[in-house]
């Protein structure tokens, strides 16, 4: 699945690449997966210009031999995008439109929102970006590629999407009734993928009491008990002991 949009100009890179230009589908022009990455490189950074040894280096990090072919990359992308999108020679930068709709930018942007409206406790306000940010994250960046930098970005992006399903599960929480069992879901998933996040612990926790099972809330904080003693040697937090405290006076 694609990310809809109503914007003229769309990338994503997060699963299938997609490069709409002013409502063109440009990526079935791309010829090579080599394309696809210099694209992607220079999207990432394109508020600043690239020079050449970067964009080689970003290619070719183990092959340097192959440095050559990047004159006959910057020119098969020049000719999609159009001259005016891709600027310079001796350093290359892209010039997207201000509106230009980025996919991991628009998971970034929607954390922050998310997380900022559930400082505020704004259940529901928080509810939409942070599955935004999740449904963006949860998508491999650049599907099948490897290199240095596809690594960094991978890892960045995996902090979005913990972050993401942490607001996700705490708008839930917020708002109760139907979207409870959504909070036990992604509190289960939460403690799945990162089983030394307290933070995923105590939303589960709490969302399993609302939903009456107290005795399994219970069994989740001597589980996670047991994991930081055996793992680390230290004892959960003073904020998951409350919610444990918590728990336990009903």
């Amino acid at each position: 699945m694609t990310l809809a949009s109503p914007f003229a100009t769309r990338i994503q890179l997060c699963g299938p690449p997609v490069i709409e230009v002013d409502g063109q589908r440009l990526d079935g022009l791309m010829r090579g997966h080599q394309s696809v990455l210099l694209f992607a490189y220079l999207v990432l950074n394109r508020h600043r210009v690239s020079v050449r040894e970067e964009l080689q280096q970003a290619l070719w990090p183990d092959q340097p031999e192959h440095a050559s072919g990047l004159n006959p990359l910057i020119s098969r992308l020049r000719k999609v995008l159009g001259a005016d999108l891709l600027e310079g020679r001796s350093g290359v930068r892209l010039r997207l439109p201000s509106d230009a709709r980025v996919d991991i930018e628009v998971a970034r942007g929607a954390i922050h929102s998310a997380e900022s409206q559930i400082a505020l406790e704004r259940w529901k306000q928080a509810w939409a970006p942070a599955q935004v940010a999740m449904f963006i994250a949860e998508r491999e960046f650049l599907p099948g590629e490897d290199g240095p930098w596809i690594d960094d970005e991978r890892e960045r992006l995996a902090d979005v999407e913990l972050r993401a399903m942490q607001a996700y599960a705490v708008a839930a929480l917020g708002i109760g009734g139907t979207e409870l069992p959504a909070a036990v879901r992604t509190g289960r998933r939460l403690v799945r993928l990162a089983p030394l996040r307290e933070s995923g612990y105590q939303v589960l926790m709490q969302a399993l009491a609302r939903e009456g099972n107290v005795a399994e809330a219970l069994k989740v904080y001597g589980d996670l008990q047991v994991l930081l003693r055996e793992e680390l040697g230290v004892s959960p937090s003073a904020i998951t002991q409350r919610v444990f405290e918590g728990l336990l006076r009903g």
